[in-house]
């Protein structure tokens, strides 16, 4: 079984969410960086752009696929990781680390609480 990170809060789609002071950090699960394979290019939005939950906000291409990538909540991206463009396979590495994608300022807080918590996404993404 793939690694979960017991602070964040999942959608079913793989992206993950945690809360890092007033503002959020994304990214994609363990789960979904091995179902990817090799990943060898990320493509993230520009800062200051306000998305909504369910939107694209990104690309991620691996040996095998390119996954679109949405928005686990509503908000303003206020960074990127910039060290994905150099080094992509950090994602596969350390998702929940080094391998972040964005940072946003939610709009929609309450969203956060329509998530999947650690364990139901655990028992989500051992069915697939």
């Amino acid at each position: 079984m793939s690694s979960i990170d017991k602070n964040a809060r999942y959608r079913s789609s793989h992206e993950w969410v945690r809360k890092d002071g007033a503002r959020i950090v994304a990214g994609i699960s363990d789960h979904a960086q091995g179902a990817l394979g090799d990943i060898v290019f990320v493509e993230l939005p520009e800062v200051g752009k306000t998305l909504k939950q369910g939107e694209a906000f990104g690309v991620v291409e691996s040996v095998k696929a390119a996954s679109d990538v949405y928005m686990p909540m509503s908000g303003k991206v206020v960074a990127v990781n910039e060290a994905l463009a150099g080094d992509p396979a950090l994602v596969n590495k350390e998702p929940y680390a080094g391998g972040w994608f964005i940072a946003f300022e939610p709009t929609a807080p309450a969203e956060w609480e329509g998530l999947l918590t650690p364990e139901a996404y655990e028992t989500e993404a051992g069915k697939e």
